[in-house]
């Protein structure tokens, strides 16, 4: 007979397997079977699962993620291809930052061709495409410039994934907002079906509705937010998600407003997003993230590793964290992402699980104190005076300083 850990282990793979496989490989997330209940069953049984069970639990989800991005980078040759360090990124792409015309012209003299040069002028940088000489992939591209010139600040342009899937139908809405939230939101996603106060894309064929964004303003819809702007980032682009497609996004954001930024999205650190994500927060705009879905043993996910960045974790109906969750170099909070339902792009109510979920709602209770006047600088010491601790001491490494939005269920 099978240990219980190790059934435990494979039918939770298989559960999570389609949604988290869908949100890697597609950016218009399809149809997912109804799994929540499995997943749930499992999570129920939890407690059953020894240390050494829960480490072959992160040993699994690492196998996975990287069977996913072979998969994705196999089906995607022309558009994908891995980077000095390993990561999918854009194919024969490199980002530059704040390049000064010598820079330009030793570039150039190298073989890399501009192909083009964009001023973010609410994030107070310049980023130029550059494509790649013939005959030389990214990660040599990379070491090249690095080589070369190594006062510079040059990238591969990496992808970013969705962290969070849709599971099963369910039968009637769960939750209600906790009153009317205006201050202004921005969401980095794939497009909603629904109505939202500005829609942009920022990626080939965006904006489209997809499953995960529809969810996640959905989710913030029920938090109480009233004014949301969505850039798009996925469209139907093998390569959305990417870098610079975020930072154009974020750009576009503050400059019609936003607060409050949420990115249910994971990635790689990378220079020209972390760049921007200073700027946003010296323009007093906070960015709010997920630590991902690849379990506790994973690299430290990004955005939400960078300094300044809200982290956020996901719990289910009990309080307990979701045992796939990832981390981040800090965790600052938990919110609902499991045993919840949320919209998908056809309109119905779903069940979704994973940490995506979770950060429009912390979202959502940030902008609720933006609307109750606190400043920028205690936006964090309002949080955690409304945060309900799920450990005895805090800052907890599963749980940050404690669960927002209980009421958002």
């Amino acid at each position: 007979m099978q240990p219980l850990h190790s059934t435990l282990i494979a039918g939770f793979l298989a559960a999570l397997a389609a949604p988290l496989a869908a949100q890697l490989a597609l950016p218009q997330l399809p149809a997912v079977p109804p799994v929540g209940g499995t997943v749930d069953a499992i999570a129920a049984r939890a407690g059953n699962l020894t240390r050494a069970s829960l480490d072959d639990v992160g040993a699994a989800l690492r196998q996975a993620r990287t069977a996913r991005i072979d998969d994705l980078l196999r089906r995607n040759r022309q558009t994908i291809e891995r980077d000095a360090d390993g990561q999918p990124a854009r194919r024969g792409t490199l980002l530059v930052l704040d390049p000064g015309e010598a820079d330009r012209a030793r570039l150039a003299a190298l073989g890399f061709t501009l192909r083009g040069s964009e001023r973010l002028d609410d994030l107070s940088m310049t980023v130029v495409e550059l494509t790649v000489p013939a005959g030389l992939d990214l990660a040599a591209a990379q070491r090249l410039v690095a080589k070369t010139l190594p006062g510079l600040t040059v990238s591969s342009d990496p992808l970013h994934f969705q962290s969070g899937g849709a599971a099963s139908l369910a039968a009637a809405e769960v939750g209600a907002g906790q009153g009317a939230i205006t201050t202004p939101i921005g969401l980095i996603d794939g497009a909603p079906a629904q109505q939202v106060d500005a829609l942009r894309g920022f990626a080939a064929g965006a904006p489209l509705p997809s499953n995960h964004g529809s969810a996640v303003v959905s989710l913030a819809t029920r938090a109480g937010v009233r004014t949301i702007r969505v850039a798009d980032v996925y469209g139907n682009d093998p390569a959305g998600g990417n870098a610079l497609a975020i930072v154009r996004g974020m750009n576009w954001l503050i400059a019609g407003g936003a607060r409050v930024i949420s990115i249910s999205l994971v990635g790689p650190r990378n220079p020209v997003l972390e760049r921007a994500v200073g700027a946003a927060r010296a323009r007093q705009v906070l960015v709010v993230a997920a630590v991902g879905n690849d379990g506790p043993a994973a690299p430290p996910s990004y955005p939400a590793s960078y300094g300044g960045v809200v982290a956020v974790t996901a719990v289910d109906r009990r309080n307990r964290p979701l045992i796939e969750a990832g981390r981040a170099l800090h965790l600052d909070y938990a919110a609902p992402g499991a045993d919840i339902t949320a919209r998908n792009a056809a309109g119905r109510l779903v069940a979704v699980r994973g940490t995506s979920y979770a950060v429009p709602l912390v979202a959502a209770r940030a902008a609720a104190a933006f609307q109750r006047g606190v400043a920028f600088s205690q936006i964090g010491a309002a949080l955690d005076a409304e945060a309900r601790p799920l450990a005895r001491k805090l800052p907890d490494p599963r749980s940050g300083r404690g669960l927002l939005c209980d009421g958002c269920r």
